[in-house]
């Protein structure tokens, strides 16, 4: 087993639970990455957030999914769950350190700390997007080429003490979750005019590797964002719909939303505010936030190269070396984009591996689930012009009969999924 990440964990926990003895390698501490922060296995390096947990959304019905298959760190991040209004936030450090000591005492797993350079068989790779030179180059020999790469960029963090309460109000859209789940920075137009103004002149990290890099369109830079148009920020992570200013009695002309990063409070996530900015221009653009004026940054936001398989040219339905079978990847490094996606990607994997060494042949969850639907996608997909993916509606096939509002369609569309997954979840467990 490959990677101590979200999937990585997620599979070997499934593994072990399955009676199979599994060594689970982690390159880090030896070998670091530009990203992580921590020695900690399931350490969460972008948002602290693994989005909605209404069924009616898309993440939130994929998450009602996994817990019928058992998923061990949706119940970690529910110990660690800081409030997030209707998403799932987490306090990271406790998340990951709940996930560390629980799969470090199971007596089915082993973690070794060293580098991997050569694909295990049997075995799972999930070392993720950051995986190590030396083994993305044995797994381009393999394959014979076809492994792609975009950039992935990180929001900053700011700490609550340094921040001007009084130009922000606490709340969240549409008043989902509790009234001090978001802290919420209101623009007036000329504001948001002034700010965009500053965001689109500040300096970028310059280099020729990010000339014409093809980002994840999911998770966008700021700047890359307000280059695109005038309004996509205000319709986009500064939408300020839903929200209502209590000092003016009406809704901002555009907002940033600050997410609590701990439990007690102490961190803030700008939210959607991924960056590639040099780190002196973040705070001078950042600083033009309402109530940010004199935001101290814990953590400045950066960019790191992020690499995925071209999945639907080289790999089997199942996710393994089509002459391998048993040799199986998980996680991001399927072209697969988000948190939940990723150990979605890795329970199954291990529920599959560990069939595959009985002698059984592996499962797929059915297309109106919304896993299945993910790993419909990423076999059929145009290998020529492939790009990662989040779980959304769009992916599942249509109802036959949909009611015309979307809200009711979802809720349908949901019900179908979990549906199919409860009958899904009893073959594995039975067959």
């Amino acid at each position: 087993m490959l990677g101590g990440g979200l999937a990585g964990c997620e599979a070997a926990w499934a593994l072990a639970g399955r009676g199979v003895r599994v060594t689970l390698i982690e390159m880090r501490p030896l070998v670091r990455t530009p990203a992580h922060q921590t020695d900690l296995l399931a350490e969460l390096v972008c948002s602290n957030s693994f989005k909605s947990v209404e069924p009616a959304n898309a993440h939130g019905l994929l998450k009602a999914e996994l817990r019928l298959l058992g998923s061990l760190l949706l119940g970690c991040a529910d110990e660690a769950r800081v409030p997030g209004g209707a998403a799932l936030a987490v306090d990271r450090e406790r998340f990951a350190r709940r996930v560390t000591e629980l799969v470090a005492a199971h007596p089915g797993v082993r973690v070794v700390r060293e580098e991997a350079t050569a694909l295990p068989d049997p075995g799972i790779v999930a070392t993720g997007p950051l995986t190590s030179d030396r083994l993305a180059d044995a797994i381009a020999r393999r394959l014979g080429g076809g492994a792609l790469a975009f950039y992935d960029a990180i929001a900053p963090i700011v700490s609550a003490e340094s921040l001007d309460r009084g130009r922000l109000f606490a709340a969240s859209r549409r008043g989902k979750g509790g009234a001090e789940d978001y802290l919420n920075a209101p623009f007036t137009e000329p504001e948001y005019d002034g700010f965009l103004a500053a965001l689109r002149e500040a300096d970028r990290y310059p280099g020729h590797e990010f000339e014409g890099v093809p980002y994840f369109e999911g998770c966008l830079p700021v700047e890359e964002m307000a280059a695109r148009g005038r309004d996509v920020l205000r319709f986009g992570p500064m939408k300020p719909v839903g929200l209502v200013d209590p000092a003016t009695g009406r809704r901002p002309f555009a907002v940033v939303q600050l997410r609590r990063e701990d439990l007690a409070g102490q961190m803030w996530n700008l939210v959607g505010f991924q960056t590639r900015l040099r780190t002196g221009e973040q705070r001078r653009v950042f600083r033009l936030i309402p109530g940010l004026a004199g935001a101290e940054f814990l953590r400045l936001g950066s960019i790191h190269r992020n690499s995925y398989l071209d999945t639907p040219a080289c790999l089997s339905p199942h996710l393994a070396l089509r002459d391998a079978p048993a040799t199986l990847f998980a996680g991001q490094l399927t072209g697969i984009e988000g948190y939940t996606e990723s150990l979605g990607t890795g329970l199954l994997a291990g529920l599959n591996l560990a069939r595959l060494l009985e002698g059984r042949e592996p499962l797929l969850p059915p297309p109106e689930t919304m896993l299945g639907a993910l790993l419909a996608y990423l076999r059929g997909a145009d290998p020529a012009a492939f790009q990662p993916m989040n779980a959304n509606f769009g992916l599942l096939p249509p109802l036959d009969r949909p009611p015309r509002e979307r809200e009711r369609r979802h809720v349908a569309l949901a019900e179908r999924a979990l549906a199919a997954m409860r009958d899904f979840a009893r073959s594995m467990r039975e067959s």
